[in-house]
């Protein structure tokens, strides 16, 4: 048993090295005094700690897949390479963090230290291979985004957005609870490998008896990857966090439930069963409603992080399409999905955060004219909303295509066209800023400071993916088609 512990830890490196970079974060926080602002040596350790979990993580990469912890974790490449997502979303959240205005100087170390808390529920929620694994990760992941939600404790849009997404958060967590326990009454199993190997054995009763838990336990998932009907709190929480966080929120925890959704579809419901096409069909009544809903309410907003908040619930419901098609090809299709959504956020997330902190707010006015004063800044835009569009050749065009098509090869049509009529009408929103900033005359000739040399360099390093991802895809596709799930 001893052996086996550390033979199990020789597979956990890079979920080690964030636990020991959070305490050494802490600890190094506590030396600094309480006045001092430029804690500077956190922010160049959350740096380096990172990198090397990446290195960790891509070490492992084409690695053994095995389960260990007694099957509690699973180390496979599916999760090693959307981990590495995570942490370059959350290398990115710091980073912008650094210089913008929209967090509090005091708690810019803060956010370094829970966006590393956040990110090991995260890990905990990709790897999961039972039950209790599983709720361990999301309450390590959401208790922290509470506190982080809340940062603007001056701002009462801040504070709301804490008590709402804690609220929110209580209630669906004591849902999907009641589900999960549910679960192990009926079949005494929490190891998901358990469940799955039940399943096929339960009578047309206790199929119908079980079948509610996984709409429970769904709850509590869906809450996290804001699906419609858990979307209520997105964009009032996208609103009032500062926008580091809210870039943040829109890759790493996002992107954890997806994994677990993903893992929880591939490892219960292969075997066909009443149960399988009840949890496709909540899968395709649930994708095109987010999908719809996203996009409609979308249309009406002013504010571009309130818009961007209902264009991720949007991408969820694209991504939870992907998931109606249980095989590899869906499989492959969402984690590519989500590598490209990865840099079209963080493009997005960057420039709305520049322009914000010049003007004091994200109105769709404040792009107006930007082209004129930034022609750079304003084509890594315009290619990032033609790529969240879903236009050719961009990066969103490949991810979509993949979706589209594992839809079409299993005879899904009708959330295909769903799919597609909500592509057109995302454009009426994310063209609307293209056309501002360029064809609407600039407000000002007013110097924007963020826009420096080092953060244009930057914004144009996340942007190049976007290109390279809608040209040479095939090579990222082969990784995701590669990232197989480990089922033990």
């Amino acid at each position: 048993m001893h052996l086996n512990y550390l033979a199990s830890i020789g597979r956990y490196v890079p979920e080690v090295i964030l636990v020991l970079l959070m305490v050494g974060l802490i600890i190094l926080e506590t030396t600094y005094k309480e006045d001092e602002k430029n804690r500077r040596y956190i922010f160049i350790t959350s740096m380096i700690g990172l990198v090397a979990t990446f290195a960790a993580l891509l070490a492992n990469l084409g690695g053994k897949a095995e389960a260990i912890f007694s099957n509690a974790v699973v180390i496979d490449d599916f999760s090693t390479l959307l981990k590495m997502v995570m942490v370059l979303g959350t290398i990115a959240a710091i980073y912008l963090s650094r210089f913008s205005r929209d967090i509090y100087e005091t708690l810019k170390t803060e956010f370094a230290i829970m966006a590393v808390g956040i990110l090991i529920g995260g890990f905990l929620l990709a790897s999961a291979n039972n039950m209790l694994t599983l709720y361990i990760g999301i309450e390590t992941l959401s208790i922290l985004s509470y506190v982080m939600a809340s940062f603007k404790k001056n701002d009462e849009r801040s504070s709301e957005a804490g008590l709402k997404y804690a609220l929110y958060g209580g209630v669906s967590a004591g849902i999907m609870l009641f589900g999960l326990s549910h679960i192990f009454g009926v079949l005494g199993t929490i190891q998901f490998a358990g469940v799955a190997k039940m399943i096929p054995t339960l009578t047309t009763a206790q199929l119908a008896i079980i079948m509610p838990s996984f709409v429970l336990f769904f709850a509590g998932i869906g809450y996290k990857i804001a699906s419609v009907p858990f979307h209520m709190w997105s964009p009032d929480v996208y609103e009032g966090s500062p926008t580091p966080v809210t870039t943040f929120f829109a890759i790493v925890p996002k992107l954890a439930g997806i994994a677990v959704l993903i893992r929880i579809s591939a490892t219960f419901f292969t075997v066909d069963s009443t149960l399988k096409i009840g949890w496709v069909g909540l899968m395709l009544v649930i994708s095109a409603l987010t999908m719809t809903v996203g996009n409609v309410t979308a249309i009406g907003q002013k504010s571009v992080k309130r818009m961007l908040a209902y264009s991720s619930i949007s991408h969820a419901g694209v991504m939870l399409a992907g998931l109606v098609v249980i095989n590899d090809v869906g499989v492959r299709s969402v984690v590519f999905y989500g590598i490209t959504y990865l840099f079209m956020t963080l493009v997005a997330f960057y420039i709305t955060s520049i322009v914000q902190d010049k003007y004091g707010n994200d109105n769709f006015d404040r792009f107006s004219g930007l082209a004129f004063r930034y022609p750079f800044m304003a084509v890594m835009m315009a290619v990032t909303m033609f790529s969240l569009t879903g236009l050719p050749p961009l990066a969103g065009f490949v991810a979509k295509y993949n979706i589209l098509a594992s839809l079409v090869a299993t005879k899904n049509y009708t959330l295909a066209i769903i799919l597609g009529l909500n592509s057109v009408v995302s454009a009426y929103y994310y063209l609307k800023i293209v056309r501002l900033m360029t064809l609407k005359p600039q407000e000002s000739d007013e110097e924007i400071e963020g826009f420096g040399f080092l953060n244009q360099m930057i914004i144009v390093s996340m942007t190049l993916p976007i290109f390279t991802l809608g040209i040479f895809w095939e090579s990222i596709m082969s990784l995701a088609g590669n990232a197989k799930l480990f089922i033990q």
